[in-house]
């Protein structure tokens, strides 16, 4: 492997990026666990004779109507967490994207990805490597693609009545969000898998380097 090429597999992490990918890190997984929580411990149907059976040991009886109303609570305030993570979720997608056009030339994506392309176009170079360096940072501006569209369609959500945005409309972006929030989970889930692999395998120290920004 030549020099040009060794140098573009060697990435250092500014300060701004290992903070930004820390931050989007925890607040994914905070969305992760608000989402787990109002679909499962919170959910309102299932919660409807959890609260008619407590109700009904201090001696009042509710209806189904009654008691999903009370559930029903439970699960707005989880939303309201929900939408609060969103919204840092937003910052940090906005922060993304000024860091990326004020930091230097060979941190910025599109450099790396014209390096590797034109590296790969060079007789003799590692094009497997090559490869798959580029199939890395393509997931990579995909993960961008659907945090942008989670950010758009959520903030949508949370502000379409006050745009004016008709209720069918709304519940359709809502049903699109959450799509693209599980799009995202899947997305976590492999890069975990595959940053460990990476890490134990050729990639040594890939971990280390989004933490004290690589050697």
């Amino acid at each position: 492997m030549t020099n040009s090429e060794t140098s573009i597999f060697i990435q250092k992490n500014s300060v701004a990026i290992r903070i930004w990918h820390w931050l989007t890190f925890l607040f994914v997984i905070a969305l992760i666990t608000t989402v787990l929580l109002e679909s499962t411990v919170l959910n309102q149907r299932d919660n409807i004779p959890v609260v008619q059976k407590v109700l009904q040991s201090k001696g009042i009886s509710v209806d189904n109507n009654q008691a999903q109303a009370v559930s029903h609570l439970y699960g707005e305030k989880m939303w309201d967490i929900h939408k609060i993570f969103g919204y840092f979720l937003s910052f940090l997608f906005l922060s993304r994207i000024i860091i990326e056009l004020t930091q230097s030339k060979e941190e910025k994506i599109k450099y790396r990805f014209k390096s590797a392309v034109a590296l790969l176009k060079k007789p003799g170079s590692d094009k497997k490597e090559l490869k798959h360096y580029l199939i890395v940072k393509a997931s990579y501006s995909f993960f961008y693609l659907l945090l942008m569209s989670m950010v758009v369609t959520g903030l949508l959500v949370a502000f379409g009545a006050d745009l004016g945005i008709t209720g069918p409309v709304r519940h359709s972006i809502k049903e699109v969000h959450g799509f693209i929030q599980y799009l995202i989970y899947a997305f976590v889930v492999f890069h975990l898998v595959g940053v460990i692999l990476a890490d134990i395998g050729k990639a040594k120290g890939i971990v280390s380097g989004m933490i004290n920004g690589g050697k």
